[in-house]
């Protein structure tokens, strides 16, 4: 009897410590769920005609099909870690695409996960670097590659449209079809030439009909794109997808920054040889309603902005287009921003943090991706291979600070005259308190860490008696300067030592930002936004 009244009692003890062991982790969770704050992905489809109405329909159910194929190349497949998952913990792993916080320099949040692979899904888990370098294929580090084992346990390179041939095949008759309705003569083009990329991993007459596309109401941006996945090397392109619709009366405002570019990649203060290719500048600006993301743009922190294509040739002969992603962007200043600013900017300078400033630095941001220089000085080839995995870091830095400096020179041009660069300055300044959030596992986290100390050591803001943040208007303007020449300078030389000297020393949060960054944690403010999307949320 005595038994088992203690086995009774043992049951009940388990349950009940089960139960708080649960309740406990779950309220941990939900802490994690609660840094991303909800926004609804919707816009006004009115001036849509009806083939473009149902030609959304055939872009969601393509875009979907991105998210498979990046949840395969950060991951791998996700059944077994879905099975048994917690609500608040499935939640926080479709967030990140994968068990590991990427906001938290990519810990893992799941018991017996261990740490993500540096390259992610792309390369085989055993392999060691030793062994890639000394693998000899023209094709292992191409941006659509995947690299397996072969039957023998040898490296091999699969291109993407192999790798994964039924996904490919999907996305391409979807495109195809969409090409059917689509009413601009440019989308249609662009469409049908997309297709035919998925289908060989040869983007480029896809992305040079994507420039000449100027008119439609509605773009798409779909395939493996960015490299920021891959902390290996940076060799590795992620799929993903955005759906768009123009804003056609604020891309009529913007549209004549364009005609500028030219003598701002002339004043670009560096050595003549640091700037001496000329980009193609057959490009615009362009502001939309974003209705969808997904794959690699979804994951962790959100895009808010567009700079593509990426391919230097492409760049080179006719240039990029920026797209500013107009209500995600007020979503962020609103939601997260401007929170932010209330804890840490000095009170007679929070005036300045304003959504036209926000809108600003974000834009001429992307427009200084396809500035400066895409090749070394001395032959090494692009720079994005001759820095390997600091290349995404640095680039970033270099857009924000040049992204910077272009609207400090309109402004004395007479093109923001009636903007008070204030604005632009301490709203850049509170820019940095919340991309540093995202942590060293980012390439914007990195990059604001790097600008943050960098500013720190130039004396470009003051820390007053009440823990906030006021800039020195003219040391941040002397500093923004020299960092631009300095990032410029290891880009050119393709100097990968030096870059990652300079990400290394720099690229860091301090005990003292560690203390300003927990008052806003403390505060409630969240890190970045979750979105509410899908053909519902636009009446579709």
């Amino acid at each position: 009897m005595i038994k088992k009244q203690i086995i009774v009692f043992m049951v009940i003890f388990i349950a009940v410590f089960s139960a708080c062991n649960s309740k406990q982790s779950n309220s941990e969770m939900q802490k994690l769920v609660d840094m991303y704050t909800p926004f609804e992905l919707t816009a006004d489809l009115s001036h849509l005609s009806d083939n473009e109405r149902e030609m959304l329909k055939v872009l969601f159910d393509a875009s979907a099909i991105m998210n498979q194929m990046y949840w395969c190349q950060t991951y791998g497949p996700n059944e077994e870690l879905f099975a048994g998952l917690d609500e608040n913990t499935r939640k926080f792993v479709d967030i990140n695409y994968g068990p590991w916080n990427r906001l938290d320099n990519n810990k893992s949040f799941i018991e017996g996960i261990g740490p993500k692979p540096l390259g992610a899904n792309f390369y085989p888990k055993d392999m060691t670097t030793e062994e890639f370098e000394a693998w000899e294929d023209p094709n292992k580090d191409n941006l659509y590659t995947m690299i397996r084992r072969d039957e023998n346990g040898q490296l091999k390179s699969i291109w993407y449209h192999d790798y994964f041939k039924e996904e490919t095949q999907k996305v391409a008759d979807l495109l195809r079809k969409a090409a059917d309705l689509a009413d601009d003569e440019g989308l249609k083009t662009y469409l049908n030439l997309r297709a035919e990329a998925l289908l060989t991993d040869d983007y480029f007459a896809s992305d040079m009909a994507w420039l000449d596309m100027k008119n439609s109401n509605v773009d798409l941006v779909i395939g493996p794109i960015e490299n920021y996945e891959d902390a290996l090397y940076g060799y590795k392109a992620a799929h993903e997808a955005f759906i768009l619709i123009k804003d056609i009366a604020w891309s009529e405002k913007l549209a004549r920054f364009a005609q500028y570019l030219p003598v701002l990649q002339e004043q670009i203060p560096v050595e003549d040889k640091y700037k001496a290719e000329t980009p193609g500048f057959d490009t615009d600006l362009n502001a939309y309603d974003v209705i969808y993301y997904a794959g690699d743009c979804n994951a962790g922190s959100k895009t808010i902005a567009i700079n593509l294509p990426n391919d230097e040739r492409v760049q080179l002969e006719k240039g990029t287009r920026r797209l500013q992603l107009k209500n995600s962007m007020r979503a962020k200043f609103e939601k997260i921003l401007v929170p932010i600013s209330e804890v840490l900017i000095a009170k007679d300078q929070l005036q300045y943090v304003t959504f036209d400033a926000f809108f600003a630095n974000t834009m001429f941001h992307e427009v200084a991706h396809g500035l400066g220089i895409k090749n070394t000085i001395n032959g090494n080839g692009p720079i994005r291979k001759a820095l390997k995995e600091q290349y995404s870091a640095l680039e970033e830095g270099k857009a924000d600070i040049l992204g910077l400096f272009m609207v400090t020179q309109l402004n004395e041009m007479g093109e923001f005259a009636d903007t008070d660069l204030m604005e632009n300055y301490v709203t850049f300044m509170a820019g940095i308190f919340r991309s540093v959030r995202f942590g060293a596992a980012s390439s914007h986290g990195k990059a604001n860490m790097v600008r943050f100390n960098y500013f720190l050591e130039k004396e470009a803001f003051k820390k007053t008696d009440e823990g906030t943040y006021a800039i020195d208007f003219e040391k941040m303007k002397a500093a923004s300067k020299d960092l631009i020449a300095l990032i410029l300078q290891i880009q050119g030389d393709g100097d990968y030592d030096a870059a990652k000297a300079l990400i290394e020393s720099k690229g860091l949060i301090t005990p003292d930002l560690q203390a300003d960054l927990d008052k806003v944690d403390a505060a409630g403010i969240p890190t970045d936004i979750v979105f509410e999307q899908g053909p519902e949320h636009v009446g579709l």
